[in-house]
């Protein structure tokens, strides 16, 4: 009798490594760790900086984990969800990415253990999910409410931030940020794009300036128009100030030499009335989003009225906020009630370049912060800092609740989630142990990025809490244990709570993924000898 062999049956491309199980695990585990080790010496205000340069020779020199995640080529799968923690954490609060990211690659290091003692995937899921849940429910209950109004509180916050990316001590920037936030809160609330950030190399960081009101990277349209006007009475118009061409091709045709002159006088006739409506209005600065006719430009500066032309619509309304006016879609809509006011409108050189500055405006609902500097990787890393800080300050006033920064709350929150995992039963209480003693590594990594002994830092840390010191942090600066909260290093709970659900949520997904398998929208191309970098230790 003949002897049936099994025929091998392939369901995936020939070549392709498939990572099943617990090497998928541990693939998995191993990038996210590695995503997380590479922004984890930047935290803090003793954390490094790191240099990220292109194909191209472009560099980017930043402490920013969301740019320097952004900027890096990572391809593995798992790493990117990583990176999502980041960006997430970017979009909803404006800073905490690193400490999201350090948490994040932390509580799977802890998972990676406890799947090394056999703990199935889906317990560790589960026991960071009550840890998780435990952790908010700690935090709402030490948080301190804030008064919106209280400047030193917002001067803190907008330290804490800034002090971590800024270089030097960068006191003036954050005083001039707290002043930006304060002129264009309303209600309890304020959209950080009414601040414009404008940077321009030269000075250093301490020379940055707050204009009540708008600069326009721009110039006049005529030198020969006036360069400062006082209590400029500003015209917003959308429209342009040219002839129009026709949506449909015309054909005019000149016979003779009266013909053109009569059709170059209408011409003329027409973009004079435009002038003139400009005029009539009362307006002598006139800051036009389309284009100008040069003829147009001759009649203006003969009526000494100071024109700007192709600016933004994004700036068109911040003007509007700024000064109070309204920007008019057609000419024969403007009149006086539509125009704004600033007592100042002039035109400076700055650097290289001429710079259009709206400043002392009334009562401005937009405002304008130029950021100096040595060099373009300095400003460009000030105008981080600055959106982080907008950011903590934003979820600081519309929530008005805040916790002290230095590690105080993650030791705070270790103590109690393993006093809560002390009750509980069943292999969960691994898990949520795991989770509390992960959240260790912030003071940790602290105490690291500052040189100091992270064993000592986190004894004294601990006796500190015990003894009922709940805002007992690093102070990396003095190298020991200090209240933070006396300090002034303080953050809004916001931070905190969304680094932790994100960083918890990510380490729950990426833990139960048992099969990395070849998706079939993967092109050829992408895949390599390994899938892409998902069987084996994938390429970052």
């Amino acid at each position: 009798m003949t002897e049936i062999k099994p025929q091998q049956v392939l369901i995936l491309p020939e070549g392709y490594t498939r990572s099943q199980k617990r090497d998928a695990q541990s693939n998995n585990i191993m990038a996210a760790k590695l995503v997380a080790e590479t922004v984890r010496t930047t935290l803090g205000p003793k954390g490094m900086d790191k240099m990220l340069v292109d194909a191209m020779g472009d560099v980017v020199i930043t402490n920013d984990g969301v740019t320097i995640l952004d900027e890096m080529e990572i391809e593995h799968p798992a790493a990117k969800m990583i990176v999502e923690i980041a960006k997430t954490q970017e979009e909803e609060v404006g800073d905490g990415t690193t400490t999201a990211v350090v948490i994040a690659g932390e509580l799977l290091k802890k998972a990676e253990d406890l799947l090394d003692q056999d703990v199935h995937p889906t317990v560790i899921a589960k026991g960071y999910r009550m840890a998780a849940e435990k952790a908010y429910e700690i935090l709402s209950k030490i948080a301190i409410k804030a008064d919106p109004n209280n400047t030193k509180m917002l001067t803190q916050l907008a330290k804490t931030s800034i002090s971590t990316k800024a270089p030097g001590e960068a006191d003036a920037l954050i005083k001039r940020v707290v002043e930006a936030v304060q002129r264009v809160v309303e209600n309890n609330t304020f959209n950080p794009d009414d601040i414009k950030i404008q940077k321009k190399v030269g000075k250093s960081v301490d020379d940055s300036e707050l204009v009540s009101g708008i600069i326009i990277d721009k110039e006049r349209v005529s030198p020969a128009m006036p360069k400062r006007v006082e209590n400029a009475k500003i015209a917003l118009v959308a429209q342009s100030l040219e002839i129009e061409k026709t949506e449909t091709d015309a054909k005019i045709t000149i016979s003779s030499p009266e013909q053109l002159q009569s059709f170059l006088d209408q011409e003329e006739k027409m973009l004079k009335d435009m002038v003139e409506k400009v005029v009539s209005s009362g307006a002598n600065v006139l800051l036009c989003q389309k284009g100008i006719d040069d003829v147009a430009q001759h009649f203006l500066t003969k009526k000494g009225i100071f024109a700007v032309k192709n600016i933004s619509s994004s700036d068109m309304d911040k003007l509007a906020r700024a000064t109070g006016g309204t920007v008019v879609k057609d000419l024969d809509d403007l009149n006086e009630a539509d125009l704004g006011y600033a007592k100042v409108v002039e035109e400076l050189k700055i650097g290289n370049d001429n710079m259009v500055f709206i400043r002392d405006c009334k009562n401005p609902k937009a405002v304008s912060l130029l950021i100096r500097g040595g060099t373009e990787h300095v400003i460009d890393e000030a105008e981080r800092s600055v959106k982080d800080a907008l950011g903590v300050l934003k979820a600081a006033i519309e929530e008005g609740l805040i916790v002290a920064g230095g590690g105080a709350p993650e030791i705070e929150l270790t103590r109690q989630i393993n006093k809560y995992a002390e009750k509980l039963s069943g292999r969960e209480q691994l898990a949520v142990k795991a989770f509390g003693d992960a959240l260790e590594t912030i003071p940790r990594t602290l105490a690291e990025n500052a040189g100091l002994d992270p064993i000592d830092i986190i004894v004294n840390l601990k006796a500190a809490h015990d003894s009922g010191k709940l805002w007992a942090g690093v102070d990396v600066f003095k190298g020991k244990v200090a209240d933070m909260m006396a300090q002034g290093v303080v953050e809004p709970l916001k931070v905190k709570v969304q680094a932790i659900t994100s960083a918890s949520e990510v380490a729950q997904m990426i833990l139960r993924i048992d099969d990395v398998i070849a998706a079939g929208k993967l092109k050829e191309s992408e895949k390599g000898p390994q899938g892409g970098g998902m069987g084996g230790m994938p390429p970052m």
